[in-house]
């Protein structure tokens, strides 16, 4: 888990990912001040190493010298080689409330370079002060180049057109939206989609991805809203990809700190949702693409606090995605973790977490456990305490009861994660039950529900499972596709095996297996 320094008070914000000549480049920014784009780098997509950063805001009185926001980096198709950045920027001058979008350039990805800007703003289209200032800073950089020169005709930076969006402070919610560039290269189509605005409607609704077409090289003309929900008051983080032939739009929506998606023939639409369009659940937020070897790859940070997404934030490993027969979207298990794989557990070894009682039974042979519970809660745990595993296997239940996993178990107080399924609704709730030694009376009881999910089921009462804990992430899948994926820091190791009460279970092909730790990283590194 990617992470920034333990106890720094600074935090990982959103991500842009990209894949190029074996290397995945990880840009993100780094909360709560938003001073600069960071840059690490990683051959596997689990462990990263911090390089040089990208980007920092401007000197004092550019349009972008409070903040930086949201960024994207793409190939420039204009000219191979070189790579763009388009970003979000904020100026002291507007009090942080107006978002504009700008762009850098770099040859390598590691050096960056602000694009040649002309400040379009209430102090009128040409402004001399604004020229001046650019002026004197490209010759600054460039004391030799006589032509380094600001572009005055230059469209950048972004601002949002009145006719299609909010553009104005007097408008709405008394801040601009214009923010989280995403360029899209289709056929025929060089997009930048935006996390925008419509300019009427009730104001929490308006929430939209604005659209810009790239009409010549850098130059940017504004479109009516490639979608406008009429639900939400942003459509954060935009993502705009292609999968056999079908276009999937990919936004985050605050109201849930959910990321959703929807679906359309062609770029003008319509675009439309699905019964269930939730990619990623709770707490997972910010999402973004990238395109590896193996297809496309999510990427999003975790927020650990879920009142404050600006503070001990985590990036968790990437998932899978891919395009069911039916057009779904679904996530999977990252490959990368098949190298982190090592030795095999013995599931021989068995024993009930609570003395047994009559009517408690457990049989095993090599393919299958049988273990029934016909009054009460039990639980039977493997042997060996374990820290970063990976359990999979198939169950099936018999009669009314309940059924679930527990992991990370200390044997003599029982605390640990609780993973309760309803095998025959399809649902799975991750539970954090502890002893809280410091507080006293009722209150040493510790409780939390860390995070829910559903999952379509055509085999009721039986279900395939992969449970993966990696140090504090947490990822639980159902027949193949991810439904929960958190992280948690409350418990570190123990036992780990199935519970049921008042239920007999079916336990098929269950393999439990060590999980190399995340490693121990230097100062260049961090992880969790």
């Amino acid at each position: 888990m990617f992470t920034e320094t333990a106890g720094s008070r600074k935090a990982i914000g959103d991500v842009d990912v990209l894949r190029h000549e074996g290397l995945y480049h990880l840009f993100h920014l780094v909360l709560p001040n938003h001073d600069f784009i960071a840059h690490a780098v990683s051959t596997d997509g689990i462990r990263w190493r911090r390089v040089r950063n990208a980007l920092f805001i401007g000197d004092p009185g550019s349009w972008d010298d409070l903040m930086l926001w949201t960024m994207h980096v793409t190939p420039d198709p204009h000219q191979p080689g070189r790579w763009r950045m388009f970003y979000t920027g904020l100026s002291r001058r507007d009090r942080g409330c107006y978002q504009r979008l700008g762009l850098a350039v770099s040859d390598d990805l590691y050096h960056w370079e602000k694009h040649p800007v002309h400040w379009r703003d209430d102090r009128g289209p040409n402004d001399p002060e604004i020229i001046q200032q650019a002026r004197q800073a490209a010759c600054r950089k460039h004391p030799n180049d006589t032509t380094a020169l600001i572009d005055e005709t230059s469209a950048f930076p972004l601002s949002p057109d009145p006719e299609h969006y909010e553009a104005s402070l007097e408008q709405g919610r008394g801040l601009v939206s214009f923010r989280d560039p995403y360029f899209y290269e289709g056929e025929g189509d060089h997009c930048l989609l935006v996390s925008g605005r419509v300019p009427d409607g009730p104001v929490v609704r308006r929430g939209c991805v604005a659209l810009l077409r790239e009409t010549s090289p850098n130059r940017f003309e504004s479109r009516p809203p490639l979608h406008w929900p009429m639900l939400y008051d942003d459509v954060e983080v935009p993502n705009l990809i292609e999968i056999d032939d079908h276009l999937y739009l990919i936004g985050s929506i605050r109201e849930d700190a959910k990321i959703r998606y929807w679906h359309a023939e062609t770029l003008d639409g319509p675009w439309c949702s699905y019964h269930d369009n939730v990619l990623m659940p709770q707490g997972n937020y910010a999402g973004r693409l990238c395109r590896d070897e193996h297809g496309w790859l999510l990427w999003c940070f975790f927020a650990m606090e879920r009142n404050d997404r600006t503070a001990n934030n985590l990036m968790p490993p990437p998932k899978r995605l891919v395009r069911s027969e039916d057009g779904l979207l679904h996530i999977r298990t990252f490959e990368g973790f098949e190298d982190l794989l090592g030795d095999e557990l013995d599931t021989r070894c068995v024993q009930p977490l609570k003395p047994t009682s009559e009517g408690c039974e457990c049989r095993l042979d090599p393919h299958k456990w049988e273990i029934s519970n016909k009054h009460g809660f039990q639980a039977f745990v493997f042997e060996e305490e374990v820290e970063s595993f990976r359990m999979q296997g198939t169950l099936r239940i018999q009669g009314k009861g309940k059924c679930g996993l527990v992991f990370r178990i200390d044997p003599e107080t029982h605390d640990g994660y609780y993973l309760s399924f309803d095998l025959r609704k399809g649902l799975a709730q991750l539970r954090a039950w502890g002893t809280d030694r410091e507080a006293g009376g009722e209150h040493m009881m510790s409780f939390h529900t860390l995070q829910s999910a559903s999952w379509f089921t055509e085999t009721p009462g039986e279900a395939s499972f992969s449970l993966l804990c990696y140090g504090s992430y947490l990822e639980l899948s159902i027949d193949g596709f991810i439904v929960l994926s958190l992280a948690d820091q409350r418990f570190q190791h123990g036992h780990v095996g199935v519970y049921l009460e008042t239920a007999c279970l079916e336990v098929h092909d269950l393999e439990l297996r060590h999980l190399r730790n995340p490693a121990q990283l230097d100062d260049h590194l961090v992880g969790a």
